[in-house]
């Protein structure tokens, strides 16, 4: 596979450089060679195609109100879905741009045109886009074709590059439920941060609970428990189901 890039010392016209095209929120869209391109180019980007849901059709798809961006992200998936959940858990994770740009290339003599599924930014300031795409797809050459030459020019350009196609469904299962404590305000603060003077490291779900309890029924402060570990000032081992057992560690 050749994928047209540019050499050092060689200048190319622009019509012959692999492209990113962005979309913003003026309906404007700007045209950048691949090798410009920086994270700032992102800011008050939309995505570059109208996500809709429509009855009947095959895929899932609809909006996901991130706690990371503080407002939607689409999806065009089930299985970018939970790509999206586990981006929007992720700590290290800054911002995430759904359907950021189109890619443009010239690909074995051909142009070619790219949708990454996402762009997922760090606080460390690196870049991750990421394709998602079932297992099962990644059987068939022409969808392994089509991963490959983005992944050469995302990958000179210095960023990362990642097909996703699922995680442990254990602990997948454990973020959507968490995930309901993923906005400020759910949770009182102050029961937040009164759970968090009252667990101990080491502690089991459940012995956390009655502490924090002190007589009460534990369903009412769980939810300050689950927010903490929404936000990952605790955590556990998410590889097993959320149950009393669950050793609580504090990482803040």
């Amino acid at each position: 596979m050749t994928v047209a890039l540019r050499s050092p010392g060689r200048p190319r016209k622009k019509r012959d450089q692999p492209m990113v095209s962005i979309r913003y929120e003026d309906a404007s869209v700007r045209d950048i060679p691949l090798r410009d391109v920086r994270i700032a180019d992102f800011v008050e980007s939309v995505p570059w195609r109208r996500v809709r849901s429509v009855h009947g059709q095959a895929h899932y798809s609809g909006t996901y109100a991130s706690a990371t961006m503080r407002g939607p992200v689409v999806y065009e998936s089930r299985l970018e879905l939970a790509r999206l959940l586990l981006a929007d858990f992720d700590g290290t994770v800054s911002g995430i741009y759904a359907q950021p740009c189109l890619v443009v290339a010239s690909v074995g003599g051909r142009v070619r045109r790219h949708v990454p599924d996402f762009l997922l930014l760090t606080a460390a300031g690196t870049v991750q886009v990421v394709n998602v795409k079932p297992t099962s797809r990644l059987e068939d050459p022409k969808i392994v074709e089509a991963l490959a030459w983005p992944r050469e020019l995302i990958e000179h350009h210095g960023w990362g590059y990642e097909v996703w196609s699922g995680a442990d469904p254990v602990m997948l299962e454990n973020i959507r439920f968490l995930a309901a404590y993923r906005r400020a305000g759910v949770v009182p603060e102050a029961e937040v941060e009164r759970a968090w003077a009252s667990v101990r490291d080491g502690d089991q779900l459940a012995v956390a609970e009655c502490r924090l309890a002190g007589g009460q029924p534990r369903r009412e402060v769980r939810p300050a428990l689950m927010a903490l570990l929404w936000s990952g000032r605790l955590t556990t081992d998410f590889s097993r189901p959320l149950e009393g057992d669950s050793v609580l560690r504090r990482l803040a």
